[in-house]
């Protein structure tokens, strides 16, 4: 299943955007992405720090909660961003779940996933940060980026590719498999 892509500079948040787009009838499946992110969230009212340099994106789709219910889509969020960031790290990642990926007990990727209904649909929101080049300070826990992790600069257009690739598939096959069968693939 195709996703479009739409491009900002900088936004407050692009869970926001995202919101704001299904709110104007854009009903296809859509990735939201910007260089900045001025007041990025997190799960819980937490704030999500957003380094310029660093991957900022948010995915939304009609959910069907009857095949791949809310919490489900959690789970494979985490195994599907765990495995694409695995393609370009050769070191042992885990999850921390329901919404954190580390490297070495240092979060460098947290997902926020909202439900939106709209029109008599739901929508599934996926905000996804990930410090690709700079590795915030937080007073909260330990963070490091993938540039620290590599020891090399990271070309966030192409985890943004990879990442939109992997959701394609995913959004293609949700309504193909059972959540236990996409769950063994992508874990």
């Amino acid at each position: 299943m195709k996703i479009k892509l739409k491009k900002y500079k900088k936004v407050k948040s692009t869970n926001d955007i995202a919101l704001k787009l299904i709110k104007k009838n854009n009903s296809c499946p859509m990735l939201v992405t910007s260089e900045q992110q001025t007041n990025g969230r997190g799960r819980v009212g937490k704030k999500w720090i957003s380094e310029k340099g660093n991957l900022f994106i948010s995915l939304f789709f009609k959910l069907d909660q009857k095949k791949i219910n809310f919490k489900q889509f959690a789970v494979l969020n985490a195994f599907l961003l765990k495995k694409v960031i695995s393609k370009n790290i050769s070191k042992k990642i885990r999850i921390k779940w329901p919404n954190d990926i580390l490297f070495n007990k240092k979060k460098f990727c947290g997902i926020l996933q909202e439900l939106i209904k709209f029109n008599n649909f739901d929508y599934l929101i996926v905000g996804i940060g990930l410090n690709t080049n700079i590795a915030p300070e937080n007073k909260s826990f330990k963070s490091t980026c993938l540039k620290n992790i590599l020891k090399k600069k990271v070309n966030n257009q192409k985890i943004m590719k990879d990442i939109l690739i992997a959701y394609e598939k995913l959004l293609s096959e949700k309504n193909k498999f059972s959540f236990v069968d996409l769950k063994r693939k992508y874990k």
